[in-house]
């Protein structure tokens, strides 16, 4: 019953929202002048914005991770969406300490306070699909009980259901091609995020890339106590990232905060190529070393990921292009990535991304906390482009596999270090990660490029010897038919080819056509000689 009725508030949300774009577009097409403006839009995406966060804050769960992401698709969506479901990114209210025990007792046929010495009922930690307790073992260790939310599974199945369906109906009044590619990413990201063995073993696979750093900490997970619905790990202090205050305690420099954690990102992406895709505040906390320097500690590795090799590929060749201002390497880059759709006006896109990275070069930007998004827009806005240029440029546009989790990091991760350091330069920090990355790729490409020479000269192909005379149009072995195309002794010749191929040119005309062919036969020697 609880199912049907979720389905049924799931379903409400997206309805209105639907009728709403439904009365705006019969509006703008009886009445253009003054309902199809750029203004009327800008209103209705703004109403339907608060309209979905409401609807995703009531139903929770899915929908919370869903109004995360779509936060920060501002590459993808109208601005109206990305700002009204920026609070999603904060933390949710947690729930009753009696469900959560019973995914415990679920997976462990044991109550928590059986296993652990102390647990805390009051969760430290609450997010969108589980919340964290506090525990100790009989030898006083503390230890943080990672709890799925009960029936998750099944919430996750009819939440998709919904969210197909209203994505199926929403790319009809935003001119996004596949965007039933966020709904596959969606869907992938929740099945690892639901299923914490898989957490456990990204933890391991990032502290072991970590292992040279002493400074980048990760939790110690306790198998024992594991299952795909409850993780325990060691319990790892610190204050949190964002706290100005508490690191003016520890005589940290926010700088100097930023600045580790832009480095710990950077090697993640460029380096090991198996990144955190949630890098949200609540996800980070900060240590002090024993010499005085900054340790971060990194939490919640549910939704890792690794950078694949087409994205891997797209970067470097965009990142040698803003290097080298060649907008040729840009394009490549982007169609590398797949952000080229095959049915798309693909020359459109290409000029539009050319003139963008020409305004691209010429901002300057020294304050990343205080950057005027509004005058930035302005000066890369094109004013000369029509509606239906735009409306073809975005279906024009695909959404590459894989590239919501980059986006999705990158834009938390720089708006992260945007917070605790404004003017804080994280390209300057992150380059020598980028020289490496682009060192590594072009390494590998040049490795590529000779062993695809090796194997072409260790198996030439050998031309078939051609005779001089061979290409002469008067040789015997030109002229001369294959055998089997040769005609039969006893064949009669059609009248009409026989009338064609024995008529020949008598008396002035005769004299013309051999001196031409003479003439033709003489440049051809020449040409052979």
């Amino acid at each position: 019953m609880w199912a049907a009725l979720r389905l049924l508030r799931a379903t409400r949300v997206f309805a209105v929202i639907f009728l709403s774009y439904l009365w705006q577009v019969s509006w703008a097409r009886l009445w253009r002048a003054r309902y199809d403006t750029k203004e009327r839009w800008k209103k209705i995406h703004r109403r339907n914005a608060r309209r979905m966060y409401g609807g995703f804050v009531r139903l929770r769960g899915v929908y919370i991770k869903l109004g995360q992401i779509l936060s920060v698709m501002g590459t993808f969506l109208p601005r109206e969406y990305t700002e009204e479901l920026e609070g999603l990114q904060d933390d949710v209210p947690p729930q009753s300490y009696k469900k959560i025990k019973a995914t415990f007792v679920k997976s462990f046929k044991k109550q928590p306070h059986d296993c652990f010495t102390t647990f805390t009922e009051e969760p430290i930690a609450a997010a969108s699909l589980g919340q964290v307790h506090e525990a100790t073992t009989p030898t006083g260790e503390r230890l943080a009980v990672k709890i799925l939310y009960p029936n998750v599974a099944t919430i996750i199945k009819i939440d998709l259901k919904v969210l197909g369906w209203a994505l199926g109906v929403y790319k009809n009044f935003v001119p996004i091609q596949q965007i039933s590619r966020v709904h596959e990413q969606l869907a992938d990201m929740l099945q690892r995020e639901t299923d914490l063995e898989n957490e456990a073993r990204c933890i391991a696979r990032m502290a072991a890339n970590f292992a040279g750093d002493p400074d980048t900490l990760f939790p110690k997970v306790h198998h024992e106590f594991c299952s795909r619905t409850v993780m325990t790990m060691s319990f790892m202090d610190g204050v949190k990232i964002t706290k100005k205050d508490a690191l003016k305690k520890l005589e940290l420099d926010p700088y100097d905060v930023a600045t580790k954690l832009t480095k710990v990102f950077y090697k993640q992406l460029f380096i090991d190529r198996f990144f955190h895709a949630d890098p949200h505040p609540g996800n980070f906390f900060v240590q002090k070393g024993p010499e005085g320097q900054v340790r971060i500690v990194v939490l919640d590795l549910g939704s890792a990921t690794e950078l694949s090799d087409n994205l891997a590929d797209g970067m470097f060749d965009i990142l040698q292009g803003l290097m080298t201002r060649k907008d040729d390497l840009v394009v490549q880059g982007i169609n590398t990535m797949g952000f080229i759709d095959p049915n798309g006006d693909r020359e459109l896109l290409e000029r539009t991304v050319r003139k963008y990275f020409e305004k691209l070069l010429n901002l300057n930007i020294t304050d990343f906390g205080k950057i005027d998004t509004a005058a930035a827009a302005q000066q890369l806005a094109d004013p000369e482009m029509k509606r239906d240029e735009l409306r073809e440029l975005m279906k024009s546009i695909a959404y590459p596999e894989g590239w919501f989790y980059v986006e999705r990091a990158a834009v938390i991760m720089f708006g992260l270090q945007a917070t605790i350091a404004p003017k804080l330069n994280g390209i300057h920090v992150g380059f020598p990660y980028i020289t490496q990355f682009i060192f590594e790729r072009n390494a590998k490409r040049l490795a590529q490029a000779a062993a695809t020479a090796k194997a072409e000269a260790s198996n030439p192909r050998i031309p078939l010897p051609i005779s001089e005379n061979s290409l002469k149009p008067d040789s015997q072995s030109a002229l001369k038919p294959d055998s089997h195309n040769e005609p039969k002794p006893d064949a009669k010749p059609d009248a009409k080819t026989d009338a064609k191929t024995d008529a020949k040119p008598e008396g002035p005309k005769a004299d013309a056509v051999k001196a031409d062919a003479a003439k033709g036969d003489s440049k051809e020697e020449a040409l052979l000689n």
